[in-house]
């Protein structure tokens, strides 16, 4: 599918993966996040500080890693829907190395389809290095 073309409804199929994308965390961007979020828990920026409470060193916000997982799938839909529902499980840390970042891949799939209400599933799996770190993501979207 083109970037500016919009999904169709009737044209997906249980399994078909709609969207891959992958992104990479900064100390920068949890910096960034923590000012546009107001979550500045110093454990997102400052290593002496995780450690001290017994982390290995800086993790991502939870929410930044949800967002970023959810990115992908609300710019596919675009104006062809929304999202009705969005729920996650924080499963793992995604930890946020001073020189390297974390890298964090996101597929989402059509986990199901519901053509009375022409909705979809669409379920996420999220990575950081070769850990899962969402549990059951799935977003609920809606077609016109």
């Amino acid at each position: 599918m083109s970037a500016s073309a919009q999904p169709i409804f009737e044209n997906l199929a249980v399994g078909d993966t709609v969207v891959e994308r992958s992104f990479r965390f900064s100390r920068d961007t949890l910096v960034r996040y923590a000012g546009a979020s107001g979550d500045f828990n110093p454990i997102h920026y400052r290593d002496d500080v995780a450690q001290s409470v017994g982390l290995s060193g800086v993790l991502a916000h939870g929410m930044l890693t949800m967002g970023a997982a959810a990115s992908p799938v609300t710019e596919w839909i675009g104006a062809a829907g929304y999202v009705r529902d969005y729920q996650v499980r924080f499963t793992r840390p995604v930890p946020v190395d001073a020189e390297v970042g974390a890298d964090v891949s996101v597929t989402a799939v059509v986990g199901a389809l519901d053509a009375e209400t022409r909705t979809a599933r669409i379920d996420v799996k999220v990575v950081c290095g070769s850990q899962t770190v969402l549990g059951k993501s799935q977003l609920v979207v809606a077609f016109a």
